[in-house]
């Protein structure tokens, strides 16, 4: 069969880029199409082709305005010529042109500017100084680009999403009934990098992501502040310098940079634990965190909910509060963990059960 990939953008390494990459694995043949590829941003495919159009000569910090743009983008990008469309998407590319194609949409989300977190994009944008412009001219036009989105989501022939809580809002806003496929983890690697870690005292927990507003990070920061934890928190982002800046030169909080795949490996090994604050519709990060063996304080919402098992290898906060998260905290701490289950909890989620349920669904769906 002749298969083409889409996606919304290539210029970040994150969780659904992870994704890409294994949809790239099993069909290593099939052009990638995309907005905007940032070689610099993202070198994991290198051996791929990667096709993009006119929206890659905007800058990339220009990637949150064009939503509009992305829309009129996909709209018009004819892959009729293919057997199978896979678009790995959050956003605008399943609305490529399919023509007789079969069209596998795997979804990551409802777009979630216009749906589910809109709320919260519209209180911030995330633009700074231009936030009043930006929240202005999104209420404006939220509606037009809901109804095109929605129109978008009824091209696909069958839609996969990454969790349970991900399948409802798809119901919910497309209309649209989709299979769950949680994603591929490198649990092997973790389990593997792990193994050779030597043991400290885990006296510190961990958080590692993007540093953007939805992740509340900001939360893992002042509930450890509070509670006279320690914190590590690993990445890279627009928010770095507030969350600095929020820490005030605490001696609990540490900040690293980006690490290979081994060093977080060990880091998530050491740790007390691993704190993940945000809603997601799944959320790669904990699930390496639990193949080492480190047990997850997360949000009772969202993707965590297919994988965090109250007092076996993790334990869940409420609501998005310091004050909820705090209280986590303080049960995690009377909580004993067995660190050998916690890494067996991970195995459901290797890359290899994800390579084939998803390749059992396309075939049984196109041969």
């Amino acid at each position: 069969m002749k298969v083409a990939i889409v996606c919304d953008w290539l210029t970040n390494v994150g969780g659904a880029e992870k994704v890409l990459l294994e949809f790239h694995k099993l069909f290593p043949d099939a052009p990638i199409y995309t907005s905007k590829y940032n070689k610099k941003g993202i070198d994991w495919f290198k051996d791929a082709t990667v096709k993009t159009g006119w929206l890659q000569i905007f800058p990339t910090c220009l990637r949150r305005f064009l939503g509009p743009l992305r829309q009129s983008y996909f709209n018009h990008l004819d892959l009729s010529h293919y057997d199978v469309i896979i678009s790995v998407t959050g956003a605008e590319a399943k609305s490529v042109k399919k023509g007789n194609a079969v069209h596998f949409c795997f979804c990551h989300a409802p777009t979630q500017y216009y749906w589910s977190m809109y709320d919260d994009y519209v209180k911030n944008p995330g633009f700074g100084i231009l936030n009043p412009l930006v929240r202005l001219a999104f209420k404006l036009f939220v509606r037009p680009l809901r109804k095109a989105d929605y129109k978008a989501a009824q091209k696909p022939d069958y839609f996969i999403t990454i969790s349970n809580y991900e399948k409802k809002l798809i119901k919910k806003y497309y209309g649209r009934d989709s299979i769950v496929v949680h994603p591929g983890v490198e649990v092997e690697d973790f389990k593997s990098f792990a193994q050779g870690a030597v043991e400290n005292s885990k006296d510190s927990f961990v958080t590692t992501s993007r540093q953007v507003n939805w992740k509340r990070l900001d939360l893992a920061i002042s509930a450890c502040m509070k509670a006279g934890e320690k914190l590590t928190v690993i990445g890279e982002g627009p928010e770095h310098k507030r969350l600095v800046k929020l820490a005030k030169d605490s001696k609990n909080i540490k900040f690293l940079p980006l690490m290979n795949k081994k060093s977080l490996a060990r880091e998530l090994k050491n740790a007390k634990g691993y704190i993940f604050p945000s809603l997601e519709p799944f959320g790669i990060a904990p699930v390496e965190a639990l193949a080492t063996g480190c047990p997850v304080i997360a949000l009772k919402d969202g993707g965590a909910l297919d994988y965090i098992k109250e007092g076996e290898n993790g334990v869940f906060f409420e609501k998005q509060t310091v004050e909820s998260l705090e209280s986590a905290i303080k049960k995690f701490n009377e909580t004993n963990f067995k660190r050998s289950s916690i890494s067996k909890s991970a195995d459901d989620f290797s890359n290899a059960r994800f390579d084939k349920e998803i390749m059992e669904f396309i075939n049984e769906k196109t041969l």
